[in-house]
Formats: structure tokens, C-alpha cells, sequence
């Protein structure tokens, strides 16, 4: 009895101390094989991490041109692989300022190729127009009357220059007026006539023309 006993303690011994060993060693080792067949404490440190979700491939260059399967742009680059979470957390080059997709979208950001042509674009706005004071005038006429007839009756009309505005009647104006014609007609009349006379329809004649000219009228 007491042999069988010490038998069955020195295979326990000997099962606890393969035991050790097979851990310790971290595996088995099959005679004859390549190495480790398996190990229980390598598991979970050899998981691979779950892959990046590949998005698009996108230009080299930064233009808005983007293709599902890798390519080359025309000067030989190969496009840029975009992964999910990829570019927020890509860090940005010294002198750059890197800022999110959703941001850019926010602010209306938009791009496009450079290229020659005319930068124009409709702006509709809320505006105030008012005239060019520099270019305004006001008639005032130096003598008494009033307006018989307007050529020009719309606020805004445009106008030449010579263009006429308006006709007007004045009493003074004709008065005026016939007073030159007469004086002319003497001169004309007195030009065979003494020096003295002439003289005298002359001075009559360029005191109504002075007169006029006092008024604007030519």
C-alpha cells in the first residue's frame, strides 16, 4: 500500500513539473517541426488591429479631383490614399494650417484649378444710388419771365450738350432784343452819314449787345 502510494506522488510530481515547463516555455514543441504549435498567453497579444475603411484616392497636387482606384495624375504623381479618420488626424506640415472637412464646409470654402480667364460673379445687394453732385446744375436765369414750353420734363432725362431744355418769355428779354435790332439797323442805315452819327448809333448798339450778353443771351 505504501508503494503504491509513493508511485502516485512521484507522478504527480512529474505531471506538475511538465505542467511548468509547457508554460513556461510558452508553447509545444513538436519533434521534428518548425516551432511552436500553439500558446495560449500569444493569443491575444498577436489580434491585428481592425483596418482603416479606405475612402477615395485623391489628388497629389490638392485638387478637387478625387478617383475611387489608384491612378496618377498627369505629371506622374500617384494620387494619395484617404483613409476614414485619416485626414483629421494626419498632423500638418510645418507652415501649414490644417483644417477639418466639416469646417471648410461651413465657411463656403471652395476650390478650383488655376487657370486664365476673367474672375467675375453676380452680386445681388441692397444699394443706394445717388447722383454725381459735381455733375449737377442748377439754371437760374438773370432775368423776369417764365417757362412757355419744357423740352426736358423728366427727372433723370438725360441731355447733350446745345441740346434745348425749355422756352421762356420775358419782357425785359424782348424789350431788350428790339432795342439791338434797331441800333443794328441804324448802323447799317447812318454808314454813309458823318462820324458823329455813326459814332453815336454805334455806342447805342454795343450798350444792347452788352446788355444781352449780361443775360447769357448770344
Amino acid at each position: 500500500m505504501k508503494t503504491v502510494t509513493r508511485l502516485a506522488l512521484v507522478g504527480a510530481v512529474i505531471l506538475a513539473g511538465a505542467g511548468g515547463y509547457f508554460f513556461g516555455s510558452g508553447g509545444l514543441h513538436v519533434p521534428g517541426g518548425n516551432g511552436v504549435v500553439a500558446s495560449a498567453g500569444s493569443a491575444g497579444a498577436d489580434t491585428a488591429k481592425p483596418a482603416k475603411k479606405l475612402l477615395y484616392y485623391r489628388n497629389p497636387m490638392g485638387l478637387p479631383d478625387t478617383s475611387p482606384t489608384p491612378k496618377k495624375d498627369p505629371m506622374g504623381m500617384d494620387y494619395i490614399a484617404v483613409y476614414e479618420g485619416g485626414a483629421d488626424e494626419e498632423a500638418a506640415a510645418p507652415g501649414q494650417v490644417r483644417i477639418s472637412t466639416q469646417k471648410i464646409q461651413k465657411m463656403g470654402v471652395r476650390t478650383e484649378a488655376a487657370q486664365l480667364r476673367m474672375l467675375d460673379k453676380t452680386v445681388r445687394a441692397v444699394g443706394r444710388i445717388e447722383p454725381d453732385e459735381r455733375r449737377l446744375y442748377t439754371i437760374a436765369p438773370k432775368f423776369d419771365g417764365y417757362v412757355e414750353r419744357l423740352f426736358v420734363n423728366v427727372t433723370g432725362q438725360a441731355v447733350t450738350r446745345g441740346q434745348p431744355m425749355f422756352e421762356v418769355y420775358s419782357a425785359e428779354l424782348v424789350s431788350a432784343q428790339r432795342e439791338y435790332a434797331i441800333a443794328a439797323q441804324g448802323v447799317a442805315a447812318l454808314k454813309d452819314a458823318g462820324s458823329q452819327a455813326q459814332t453815336g448809333m454805334q455806342q447805342l448798339a454795343q450798350s444792347s449787345l452788352l446788355r444781352l450778353k449780361n443775360w447769357d443771351i448770344s
